[in-house]
């Protein structure tokens, strides 16, 4: 624990408040530890029970893990205080953001003129035209589109539909690497995250069977280009995945389908697979401007219902000017053709730097002997320590994401986003990664 941190407090809701300031305040940073539950009481002249319903009301509310013989130590990611990627220093390549490159997003046009309303869009949330188009967005991919509704981007919806579904304490399957922001917001939540661990194919069915079997309500995966590491549901893979969940009946199966469009991917979905609770998420962030809040979204008729009736008593619909400016991009020829061109430059650019890696005999998520795995903005790349090539890239002039951020339980690795990275500097950091790697293990052995 850091020692300049005094726990304060003489009921379990104190002693709680104390270590939530101490965290919010930076004193109480993650991995640092708390006290023993009797020595903390002792020092607080408080019971033990006391001191343990404050622990357990952290751990509770995603402040705090609990690792065995090692004690309470602050979460990696306190609900407090979400992660944030470090800033890039000045001068390096940024290959950590995961973000689309801006050559490929169009410019964002909101309606003209927006007349004022007399009370509110609460009796009619969506505007038509903008429902008719995702209808057709999930239809096309064979997503059951019968009910539809909007969000406010793809965790908002998610972050819905778990809060309306599931208790505190409830389990929740997570991909393992998976997507950092939806591993932070889980445990917020005050839900238990339990890691399923990805192939080239997405979940792996053995792990995804112990998750169900330990009895998770609700499990969340990416039908392609998953991230981190870039993988697609398989026909084979899908279809056995569905068959497992449909023995669960009663566990919501949440698809965040977060690169549509510009993924390079058709996979196979599970919502087409004749599940009884489920929901797929759609967002434009990545291939129409990250300042666009806007999910589309498909499901059963009671998700789909439990998530509206959530929504119209918090911020009650999705703005119609965001949603009227939705409408013009989703209909306009020249974005398609803007967004097809920068799904293809995606595709050519994260290849380029795959099989530039497998030249030095560095293997990555998707490269050669790997199935699936074959798309989307970032390479994911196995290495055994994480700051030893982080910190080489850098001295290189690169700045790429340490898998930490992006880990449950699944091997150390790093992130290295190549939506921005033209084919003439795949080779020279291809060359780069090599040298690192090499330093690396003379230094660290292996």
């Amino acid at each position: 624990m850091a020692t300049q941190y005094s726990i304060q407090g003489t009921t379990a809701k104190g002693i709680a408040a104390s270590v939530e300031r101490g965290v919010t305040e930076g004193e109480l940073t993650p991995g640092d530890a708390l006290p023993p539950v009797r020595r903390l009481a002792d020092g607080l002249g408080v019971s033990p029970g006391t001191v343990a319903t404050a622990y357990k009301e952290l751990r509770r509310r995603g402040l705090v893990v609990t690792r065995g013989r090692g004690g309470t130590v602050v979460a990696e990611a306190p609900s407090v205080a979400s992660r944030r990627p470090p800033r890039v220093p000045p001068g390096l390549v940024d290959l950590a953001s995961g973000l689309p490159d801006p050559a490929f997003l169009p410019v964002l046009r909101p309606p003209v003129e927006v007349r004022p309303v007399y009370g509110s869009h609460r009796a009619a949330p969506r505007l038509a035209a903008l429902e008719e188009l995702t209808r057709a967005w999930f239809d096309r991919d064979g997503v059951p589109a019968e009910r539809v509704t909007f969000a406010h981007g793809a965790l908002d919806c998610i972050a819905r539909l778990l809060s309306v579904e599931l208790r505190p304490g409830d389990a929740v399957a997570v991909e393992d690497p998976g997507f950092h922001h939806l591993l932070d917001l889980v445990p917020a939540l005050g839900l238990r995250m339990v890691p399923v661990a990805v192939d080239g194919e997405g979940m792996t069915p053995e792990a995804l069977g112990s998750a169900l079997r330990a009895g998770v309500r609700a499990v969340v995966c990416s039908p392609r280009t998953q991230c981190p590491t870039g993988a697609s549901f398989s026909p084979g893979r899908r279809d056995e995945l569905a068959a497992m969940l449909r023995e669960f009946p009663d566990v919501l199966v949440v698809e965040d389908d977060y690169n549509v469009e510009i993924a390079g991917a058709v996979a196979p979905t599970l919502a087409a697979s004749g599940l009884e609770r489920w929901a797929q998420v759609r967002t434009v962030s990545k291939r129409l401007g990250v300042d666009l809040r806007w999910a589309g979204v498909a499901g059963d008729p009671v998700t789909v219902a439990r998530h509206d009736g959530r929504m119209v008593m918090t911020s009650g619909w999705v703005s119609h000017v965001l949603q009227e400016t939705v409408v013009g991009l989703f209909s306009d020829p020249a974005v398609a053709e803007l967004v097809a061109a920068g799904e293809a430059a995606y595709g050519e650019r994260r290849r380029v730097f795959v099989d530039a890696l497998g030249s030095y005999g560095v293997r990555s998520a998707g490269g050669a002997g790997d199935v699936g795995g074959a798309g989307g903005l970032n390479v994911w790349v196995p290495v055994r320590d994480e700051s030893a090539v982080v910190n080489g890239l850098r001295t290189r002039g690169w700045w790429v994401a340490a898998g930490a951020r992006f880990r449950i339980a699944s091997p150390t690795a790093v992130r290295i986003t190549t939506a921005t990275l033209g084919t003439g500097e795949a080779g020279r950091l291809a060359s780069d990664f090599a040298d690192v790697l090499g330093e690396a293990q003379a230094t660290y052995g292996g």
